[in-house]
């Protein structure tokens, strides 16, 4: 049986490739999926999401300590937000890997700072969706040991 990571995306990520596509690009989340579901090793599966609703997250991050090897994780807004779901993450034993589609760092001040990152074992930002291959690719060899 595989070994399941959850790929969690936060609010407004259901809009990739309409909204800000300057910003954000113009691939849309199937896309995404897609790229994370190419980019596990054998062995491995996605389990894809995402929500514009904290509380669900909670909860996904609650299930995967029953269900997943890992967590990669895109908070969006919630990243600067969020101690709940930082609370969440810091009750999973697994690895976390942040992923940011921008480089934050560039925009404005109050996206400098991630509560998440307090937990991640990685940040990737900057790289575009992307990001998230390099995420999920580094996610199978962190939990397979590679």
């Amino acid at each position: 049986m595989a070994e399941t990571i959850f790929v969690l995306n936060g609010p407004n990520l259901n809009l990739l490739g309409k909204r800000q596509p300057h910003i954000y690009g113009a691939e849309t989340l199937e896309d995404v999926k897609v790229l994370c579901e190419d980019a596990c090793l054998p062995g491995f599966e996605i389990r894809f999401v995402q929500s514009n609703h904290e509380g669900d997250l909670v909860d996904l991050i609650h299930r995967a300590r029953q269900e997943a090897c890992g967590i990669v994780i895109n908070p969006a807004a919630y990243s600067h937000t969020s101690v709940a779901i930082l609370d969440a993450l810091m009750a999973f034993d697994g690895p976390v890997l942040e992923v940011h589609i921008s480089q934050v760092h560039k925009r404005e001040p109050f996206r400098h700072h991630s509560y998440v990152s307090h937990r991640a074992d990685g940040v990737v930002m900057g790289f575009g969706t992307q990001g998230y291959a390099a995420a999920v690719r580094h996610m199978c060899q962190l939990v397979s040991g590679t």
